[in-house]
């Protein structure tokens, strides 16, 4: 399964992210006190999702024999009024697909494993080194 490691830098709330011997920056943006050097914690937990849409409907078009050309998913997100957050998707793609291709792969990316996943929620637990 995944695995990645935070590690703090010299600048308050910039970190280090690696996984499988890749690597990037998390931190915060300049309104919330950090120097905005990478994405925040929300910014990449809808690039996840945006991610793993776009891997996942990639394969099932590369599967069916469907061209999509160039992809694209844009995500937001925001709260509601009892604070639950909403996730918003907008697909697109460069080749032309007929309306029951995007029906298809509107079914499709409602299952993709990284929704699930957000949708279920996981078991989280912490431990100290």
């Amino acid at each position: 399964m995944a695995h990645v490691q935070v590690v703090s830098t010299a600048t308050p709330y910039a970190h280090r992210i690696t996984s499988r011997g890749h690597a990037l920056t998390a931190d915060e943006p300049a309104s919330l006190g950090g120097g905005d050097q990478g994405m925040a914690p929300f910014d990449l937990y809808l690039a996840s999702l945006a991610a793993c849409t776009a891997i996942t409907l990639r394969m099932y078009a590369e599967k069916k024999g469907w061209e999509l050309g160039e992809f694209s998913a844009s995500l937001s997100s925001q709260r509601d009024e009892a604070g639950k957050l909403h996730v918003h998707r907008t697909l697109s793609a460069s080749a032309p697909l007929t309306d029951a291709q995007w029906e298809r792969l509107l079914d499709v990316v409602a299952r993709t494993p990284v929704t699930l996943v957000m949708r279920e929620g996981a078991v989280i637990t912490s431990a100290r080194a």
